[in-house]
C-alpha cells in the first residue's frame, strides 16, 4: 500500500488495525480505499457503513464519513442514508453472518429495490469476531465452535443470493487476486443500482486453525488454486470444476435505481400542488 493512499483515505490515528496477523481483511479494505482513489471520488462525498463484526471494523480505519452500526442492520442504515442524501457515494463494508444471516433479510430487499448503495462482503467464512461460530458462508462438514462435529448446514452463494433478489452488478473476488477486486468495486461504485461484491476473505485464527488449513499463506494459496473465472468455467466439465468455486462478474445489467424513482413521485407531487 502506498504511503499516499494511506494519508489520502486513512485516519492515521488508528492505525495499526488490530485484526489478527494474516487476516485478510486488511487486504479487502485496501482495495475499497484503491477503488476509490482511481475513481478520483470527493471523500467528503463518500459514507462507508458498516454492522458488527470483524469486517465491520474497518470504516473505523477510513477516512471518510463512516457510520459503525448495528448487528446486521448497516443495509437499513445505508438505505436511510442514500434516501436523505442520494449525491453521496454510499457503500457497505459487511462480513458474511452480517449480510447473509442477521442482516439476510435487509439484504435481499436493498436488492429487490436497486437502491444505489455498493456492498462488499468480506466473507471468511465464519464468526471471527465473537469466538469462530459457523455462518451462514461455512462450508458443510467444516468446524466451527458451534459445529464441533461438523457443520451440517448447505451454505449459501452470496453472489447467487445478491442476484436472485435483483442486484443489478454482482461480482465474487478474493484477497489472492486483488487487482480484479480493485475492478469490481470500482464497476460497483460506478453502476446506478445495488451492487453486490463478495470478497473471500481468510481467517487462520478461527476458521484456519480449526479445520486444519494452515496459516494465511496457506489460505491464501487456496484461494489461488481454487479459484475459476467464471468465463474459463464454461469450457471445463463439471470434474473439473469439483472443490472449485467461481470468480468474476456475474450480474452486469441496468434497471431503474429506488432514489431516483421515489423522487419521481416527490417531483410530481409538487407539481399537483
Amino acid at each position: 500500500m502506498s504511503s499516499q493512499l494511506i494519508q489520502d483515505t486513512f485516519r492515521m490515528n488508528k492505525l495499526p488495525h488490530i485484526w489478527c496477523p494474516g487476516c485478510g481483511h486488511g487486504i479487502l479494505m485496501r482495495g475499497i480505499a484503491q477503488a476509490i482513489q482511481n475513481l478520483g471520488l470527493d471523500k467528503d462525498k463518500v459514507c462507508v457503513v458498516s454492522g458488527i463484526g470483524c469486517s465491520s471494523r474497518a470504516p473505523g480505519y477510513m477516512d471518510f464519513n463512516t457510520l459503525h452500526t448495528t448487528h446486521g442492520r448497516a443495509l437499513a442504515f445505508a438505505t436511510g442514508v442514500k434516501l436523505a442524501r442520494p449525491e453521496l457515494t454510499v457503500i457497505v463494508i459487511t462480513g458474511d453472518g452480517d449480510a447473509s444471516a442477521i442482516g439476510g433479510n435487509h439484504l435481499i430487499h436493498a436488492a429487490r429495490r436497486n437502491i444505489d448503495i455498493t456492498t462488499i462482503v468480506f466473507n471468511n467464512n465464519i464468526y471471527g469476531m465473537t469466538g469462530g461460530q459457523y455462518s451462514p458462508a461455512t462450508p458443510t462438514g467444516d468446524l466451527g465452535t458451534t459445529a464441533p462435529y461438523g457443520n451440517i448446514d448447505r451454505p449459501f452463494d452470496i453472489c447467487n443470493l445478491g442476484a436472485a433478489a435483483g442486484a443489478t452488478y454482482v461480482a465474487r473476488s478474493t484477497a489472492y487476486h486483488v487487482n480484479p477486486l480493485i475492478k469490481y468495486i470500482q464497476k460497483g461504485i460506478e453502476n446506478k443500482g445495488f451492487s453486490l461484491i463478495e470478497g473471500i476473505s481468510s481467517c487462520p485464527t478461527y476458521y484456519g486453525r480449526k479445520n486444519k488449513k494452515g496459516d494465511s499463506v496457506n489460505l491464501l494459496k487456496w484461494q489461488k488454486d481454487h479459484a475459476v473465472d467464471v468465463k474459463r468455467a464454461e469450457k471445463l466439465t463439471e470434474e473439473q470444476l469439483e472443490g472449485k468455486f467461481l470468480i468474476g462478474e456475474f450480474v452486469d445489467t441496468t434497471s431503474p435505481e429506488y432514489t431516483e424513482e421515489y423522487q419521481k413521485i416527490i417531483d410530481r407531487l409538487s407539481k399537483e400542488r
